[in-house]
């Protein structure tokens, strides 16, 4: 497994291929890219093909974000999302917030993560 901190690399079409496998969706190839642009990428690839990827969206001093962590089904289980998560730590400067789905609030806990606030969710369309 190779993992890339800051994948300037990763490019919207890749990105959006790769997302589609996780979380299935309609999504515009050029907002991707601006959007890839504004995040520090954490990626993991089996050979050539992505396989995970964490995204951090920061203001480099005070606030950070994990906007996802996303792993392949197929390549879950195998420490590929903890690996990301742990670079994710070592590369920024900032407390990191995010959010979990509900589910998945073991696997943060086993990676070390507290809970910490509630989150509220103020939705937009498209």
């Amino acid at each position: 497994m190779k993992y890339i901190v800051d994948d300037k690399e990763l490019t919207a079409s890749q990105f959006i291929e790769f997302v589609n496998n996780v979380w299935p969706g309609e999504y515009d190839r050029e907002k991707t890219r601006i959007a890839l642009t504004k995040t520090l990428n954490i990626t993991a690839y089996d050979n050539n093909m992505l396989v995970g990827c964490l995204r951090i969206l920061s203001d480099g001093y005070y606030f950070g974000t994990i906007t996802e962590i996303l792993v392949l089904p197929e390549y879950q289980k195998q420490g590929i999302g903890s690996k990301l998560l742990q670079l994710a730590k070592d590369s920024t400067p900032t407390m990191l917030y995010f959010g979990s789905q509900p589910r998945v609030e073991k696997f943060y806990e086993k990676n070390g993560c507290l809970r910490g606030l509630t989150s509220y969710t103020i939705e937009t369309k498209r």
